[in-house]
Order: C-alpha cells, then sequence, then structure tokens
C-alpha cells in the first residue's frame, strides 16, 4: 500500500485540531474535501481513524497508533527534502500587532549585516512552518493544544506579557479603570464556529468564561485601519477589547482608552525555535529578543496603581515560566512586575 503524504499531512491537522472545519483553515482547503480525503484515507488502510459526530471528532485506537507513527513518517520526509538554509534568519508577524515588528527593528539594528525574512502568520500557521523549517523563530501565543500536538522538537521562552484594554469613541472615555460590563463589548475575533478559530479565539473564549458575559465577535478584519474604520463608526455605547499595541494606534487617532476594572488581561507572546537549531543567527536572535523584552519591561507590570488584578487562562503554558525564575533557559533572574505577581485562577 503506497501512503501519499498529502493524506498522512491532511490525518495529522485533524488529528491536532480534533475539528474539521479548524483543520481544513489551517490547510487551506474546503472542509467538504478535507473530510473525503480522510475517508480516503481510512479507506486505504481499512479502518476508521476518527470518531464523528454531530458535535465532538475523537481518534479511534486505531487513530492513535497512526498518529505516532505519522508524525515520524512526516518528519523523515521533511528531513530528507529539507534545502540548504538561505543565509540570514527568518521569523513571522501576527497581523500588525507590534511585539514581533519591534523583535525585527532591534535586530536589525543591532546585526545590519545579517538578511531577516519577514512574513505574516497566526500563532498555529508558525509553529507548522517552525517545525518544517520555513521558520527560525517565531513569535506566538504557545496553547496547550501546541504543547500535547507537539511535545517535542521546539523550545519557547515567554517573552511579553501584553496588556488587552478597552477602546471606544465615546466622548466620557478616559485613561481610568471601567468595568468589563459598562458597555456591550465587542472584539475582533474568529468565533469557535468559524472554521478559523484560533490561537486568538481560545484565549478570548476563556476570557468570557472568566467573567461570565458574552462578547460581540466581529471576525478578523485585518489591517488595523479596517479596525479603526469599524470603530469609527459603531455606537459610542461599544467598549472594544484591544491589544495595548492596537489601543495606542486609536488614541492617536483621537479614541479612548481605559483600563479593566476587574482583572487585567494579559496576552502571552512567546518566543519558539526548534529544538535542534544551533546556527549562531538563530542564536543571535533570540539573545536580541530577550534583551529588547527586558529593556522595553515586557514581563513587568505597571508602577501607577492603574492595573487590577492580573489575568491569563488557567490551562495557559505560559504559568510555568511566569512563576519560574529562569524561563526558558535564557532567563537572568527571577521574574518581575505583573510575572511577579500572577498566580493561576478560574
Amino acid at each position: 500500500m503506497d501512503l501519499e503524504l498529502r493524506l498522512v499531512r491532511y490525518f495529522v491537522a485533524v488529528a491536532d485540531e480534533l475539528h474539521f472545519g479548524r483543520a481544513a483553515a489551517r490547510l487551506y482547503v474546503s472542509q467538504p474535501a478535507l473530510s473525503k480525503q480522510i475517508r480516503k484515507l481510512e479507506d486505504q488502510l481499512g479502518e476508521p481513524l476518527f470518531v464523528r459526530d454531530s458535535r465532538h471528532v475523537t481518534l479511534t485506537t486505531r487513530g492513535e497508533r497512526f498518529l505516532v507513527d505519522a508524525r515520524r513518517l512526516l518528519a523523515l520526509a521533511d528531513s530528507m527534502s529539507a534545502r540548504t538554509r538561505p543565509e540570514g534568519v527568518s521569523i513571522a508577524h501576527v497581523f500588525e500587532l507590534s511585539t514581533s515588528q519591534v523583535v525585527a527593528d532591534a535586530f536589525r539594528l543591532a546585526e545590519p549585516g545579517i538578511p531577516l525574512r519577514e512574513h505574516a502568520m497566526d500563532s498555529v500557521t508558525q509553529l507548522n512552518a517552525l517545525l518544517q523549517g520555513r521558520l527560525d523563530v517565531a513569535i506566538l501565543r504557545v496553547t496547550p493544544r501546541m504543547k500535547v500536538a507537539h511535545p517535542t522538537g521546539w523550545r519557547h521562552r515567554l517573552l511579553r506579557l501584553e496588556p488587552l484594554v478597552l477602546v471606544g469613541r465615546h466622548e466620557d472615555g478616559h485613561q481610568g479603570r471601567v468595568s468589563f460590563g459598562e458597555r456591550p463589548l465587542h472584539v475582533f475575533g474568529d468565533p469557535p464556529s468559524s472554521g478559523t478559530y484560533n490561537a486568538h479565539g481560545q484565549y478570548l473564549t476563556a476570557l468570557e468564561q472568566r467573567l461570565g458575559l458574552t462578547m460581540q465577535w466581529l471576525g478578523t478584519p485585518g489591517a488595523f485601519s479596517h479596525c479603526l474604520s469599524h470603530v469609527r463608526w459603531a455606537p459610542d455605547s461599544i467598549h472594544y477589547l484591544e491589544f495595548l499595541s492596537y489601543a495606542e494606534k486609536y488614541v492617536a487617532e483621537g479614541l479612548h482608552m481605559s483600563w479593566p476594572d476587574e482583572i487585567q488581561p494579559y496576552y502571552p507572546w512567546s518566543l519558539a525555535w526548534r529544538a535542534d537549531d544551533v546556527d549562531a543567527t538563530t542564536t543571535r536572535l533570540i539573545e536580541v529578543s530577550v534583551g529588547a523584552a527586558e529593556d522595553l519591561g515586557w514581563l513587568a507590570s505597571g508602577r501607577d496603581g492603574r492595573h487590577a488584578p492580573a489575568w491569563l487562562p488557567e490551562d495557559d503554558p505560559a504559568w510555568a515560566e511566569v512563576l519560574t525564575a529562569d524561563p526558558g533557559g535564557h532567563g537572568t533572574g527571577p521574574a518581575t512586575g505583573a510575572a511577579a505577581e500572577m498566580a493561576p485562577g478560574p
């Protein structure tokens, strides 16, 4: 029996996501086409690999065994087909958020003679590209699902705890603290039912559960200019939940930003690289990234009393690094500020 590597990759994507819609979005194929290819693979093997019902997708016993062999096969295939590593180092951005751009700019300033290749990818796509050798360094949100799906082959280190704040065009806006429930809360994110639900969406779902409220999910509009247009035309009775780096852009355009009152959500951005990558340019990029994070106080909370108690999802892998002195093996001492004050909670 000859197995198509394409079908094996499709199978691994569905096994990682346990959701055909999300796997299809990750693979850039339609959900019906993906389902058809998985059935084709199951026919070739003579056994079902998944148990499907209207609400859940799980691996069969045969599927669990096949997943182990499938990962080995794809790793070997990727190794055999890997090209000579190009000069320089490659990094990815999540949309127009500032963290990776700050890192890229810091690296160019520190090492102007080393080419830096930049790409745009969400967190899950970044990790896949990293493990396949298409990226050298990823800047992403590490999720529990990533840790389970890829227990080896990569390392990561917490780089930034970016606050989420409230933005609106209401005239009574201010820089103080306001309640999440003061106005209807809208967010630019893809909901669980969208098929493009991702690491950002998982974080937002956990936040909804923590706050006990329902946010209005607007999908991912793309560029900041699209978000800005949406907010400007919205009623002034709405709050938008935004990353601080985006909120600062809104403020520059005359809109208003407030800090949350009940809790202060932090979005954990991590630096990730392949465990077997000993290339000097990758090592240098990691060093520059860590230095920039320390210089900018990315793991430190504000000192002016405007912040509510810090929050991350209870199962977020960042907790292991927040509460240790030397995250990822590259730290220089105990965590400070927000990192030192945080403790896992519901």
